[in-house]
């Protein structure tokens, strides 16, 4: 863990660097691509060893298997060799070195790159053998046209910046970041017509670097103090159950579980500031012209701490794995797309039991919420008072739900969840269940609305954001692509 950090720092410093000195108007796309590899890599062999092999093993290998099976079906052998490579190194780690450990390994970083060689596989096969009308409006743009080099695989898998903890970003954008290219902005006038300018000059990122390194420094502060004394093994203490009422057992769940968030709120944010003082981020301005950087950020701290839906904590919780989630797999899913989700996301994350007891429950958790939801909410939002009153209660049901979820996640064993869940007589499962019975789902529509009506609980708004962070680049080859990118963003934006 000490190495992580301070491999993070360092990484943050040579970002500041590699800005300064390096900047796509003094350096070569070569040397850029050369240097951010090998600092990814140093910092690799520093933090894990020669376990850091593994990371160029995979790519290594995932790229032999896209140039040698070709563009037909390459996405669905890089998927398997790149997801199956994970999973047999972390049921190593796991279950042969040190189960129950939470100490940073390996696996974290395979994690971040096996969604990118993925990611990859998928929007080259979009963009070199499917037919463009094929396409969804965020597959076209992310659709990759041409093979990269070895040293742009390399670069964008494991380039210093996102080596040990992300977050994930599309390859054109990693691409547009390093050949320095005009940054496309999308703004709307107040009349409502969009207006299309194009930035030559960087804005700087010292601002928003300098608030995520506040928001880092306060979340380690309280996880040090704070989360040890707070234990979520507490929950499933024997005399703790013995003696506890229910409104305090529940009210400690919601405090434990919101205590051992803030590491992650460290860890992602770090990651953020990095990529930022690399200038690589940058979204475009707001509507009183602040600069974004929030292009690949992972979670939106305000949003998730008082989300009063199970979609709106999905929306903005490792946001850029969601949005990974529903590209590879919620829009190629051929049946029970939710289902497919989840499971994928309980594999990636590991092999611990708690791991796919935590998904599992998710399913039934998102499919309840979104009946609720759809049956009920717009009796409660005409009147301002109703709407409050409203809000205030799907908030505690949303905490509660998500703490009660979550808690195999964190205990990680079957055993003690199970004493968990059973020590509140599964009553989120039974009521979940008796949701689904009571309300009905919308029913899938045909054609072109089928997505739209069984997307997962973060899908609509996610796929704004995924076009929305598409308008900060023009990421095409030639001139002539560049003006067909934009084109297809208007027209991604319109819908």
């Amino acid at each position: 863990q000490v190495n992580f950090v301070v491999c993070q720092l360092f990484a943050l410093l040579a970002a500041v660097w590699f800005r300064t000195y390096l900047h796509s108007s003094k350096t070569s796309p070569f040397i850029r691509h050369v240097v951010a590899t090998l600092l990814g890599l140093y910092l690799a062999l520093f933090c894990f060893g020669w376990y850091a092999l593994h990371f160029v093993i995979q790519s290594g290998i995932s790229y032999y298997l896209m140039i040698i099976i070709g563009v037909e079906n390459m996405h669905k052998y890089c998927f398997v060799f790149a997801l199956g490579y994970l999973t047999v190194c972390q049921i190593t780690r796991v279950y042969i070195f040190d189960y129950g450990q939470y100490s940073a390994d390996f696996s974290g970083p395979m994690m971040i790159i096996t969604q990118k060689i993925t990611s990859l596989a998928f929007e080259i096969h979009d963009g070199m053998f499917r037919k463009n009308e094929d396409l969804t409006p965020s597959q076209r743009c992310l659709a990759v046209r041409r093979m990269p080099s070895l040293l742009e695989y390399l670069s964008y898998n494991c380039n210093f910046m996102g080596i040990l903890a992300g977050p994930l970003c599309s390859y054109k954008d990693y691409i547009t970041f390093i050949e320095g290219r005009s940054y496309q902005l999308q703004q709307s006038e107040a009349n409502g017509k969009e207006d299309t300018k194009y930035e030559q000059t960087d804005p700087s990122p010292n601002i928003a670097v300098a608030q995520k390194l506040l928001i880092c420094g306060l979340s380690l502060l309280f996880h040090m103090t704070i989360t040890k004394t707070l234990p979520v093994e507490y929950n499933i203490d024997d005399n703790f159950r013995a003696t506890a009422s229910w409104p305090v057992r529940f009210f400690y769940l919601y405090v434990s579980l919101m205590a051992a968030r803030p590491k992650y709120y460290f860890a992602w944010t770090l990651a953020d500031a990095i990529n930022n003082a690399a200038g690589f981020g940058f979204r475009g301005y707001d509507k009183n012209g602040g600069t974004r950087w929030d292009l690949i950020s992972n979670l939106r701290i305000q949003q998730i701490e008082f989300s009063t839906s199970f979609k709106m904590f999905l929306d903005n919780w490792n946001i850029q794995t969601a949005l990974w989630l529903k590209r590879v797999c919620y829009e190629r899913a051929t049946f029970s797309p939710t289902i497919q989700t989840f499971i994928l996301s309980a594999i990636w994350h590991g092999v611990y039991p708690g791991y796919y007891l935590t998904f599992l429950t998710g399913v039934l958790m998102t499919l309840a919420a979104r009946a609720i939801r759809n049956n009920i909410r717009h009796y409660f939002v005409e009147s301002p008072a109703v709407k409050l009153c409203y809000d205030i209660v799907t908030w505690m049901a949303t905490q509660a739900a998500i703490s009660y979820t979550v808690v195999p996640f964190v205990l990680l064993s079957v055993k003690p969840s199970f004493t968990f869940y059973s020590s509140c007589y599964f009553c989120l499962h039974i009521a979940s269940i008796l949701v689904l019975l009571v309300f009905p789902l919308k029913r899938t529509q045909k054609g072109s609305k089928k997505h739209e009506s069984v997307q997962p609980v973060w899908s609509r708004k996610l796929e704004e954001e995924s076009l929305l962070q598409k308008n900060s680049y023009s990421t095409t080859n030639n001139s002539f692509s560049q003006k067909q990118e934009i084109t297809c963003r208007y027209q991604a934006l319109k819908q």
